[in-house]
């Protein structure tokens, strides 16, 4: 039942992305959870995985970033955002060998 909620919770997250010249913040909001992450172009960050497994984020000018775990196993994940002309935001998350392709639209 609580993977149910959680797949449903999921399927419409509201993004919102801020930029403060190379500084950028974004807010990713549920109805189950919401995380927020602050950094710049080029920087090491830290944060935490989903389900609270230290990691580190490389970026890039792509905003691509790979998450290296400091504890625990678990598959290789990272993520882009790319912003088209179109105003979509196309995000691409990857574990392993899978990958996932999510297209927002502005409203």
């Amino acid at each position: 039942m609580l993977r149910k909620i959680a797949v449903a919770a999921a399927s419409k997250p509201a993004v919102e992305i801020k930029q403060d010249g190379e500084r950028f913040y974004i807010k990713t909001s549920t109805t189950v959870r919401t995380t927020e992450i602050n950094f710049s172009i080029g920087e090491e960050f830290e944060e935490q995985t989903v389900d609270g497994r230290p990691c580190k984020w490389e970026s890039e000018n792509k905003m691509v970033c790979e998450q290296r775990l400091l504890k625990g196993e678990g598959p290789k994940t990272g993520w882009s955002r790319e912003l088209t002309n179109d105003g979509e935001l196309i995000l691409t998350m990857t574990a392993d060998d899978v990958v996932c392709t999510r297209v927002y639209i502005r409203e």
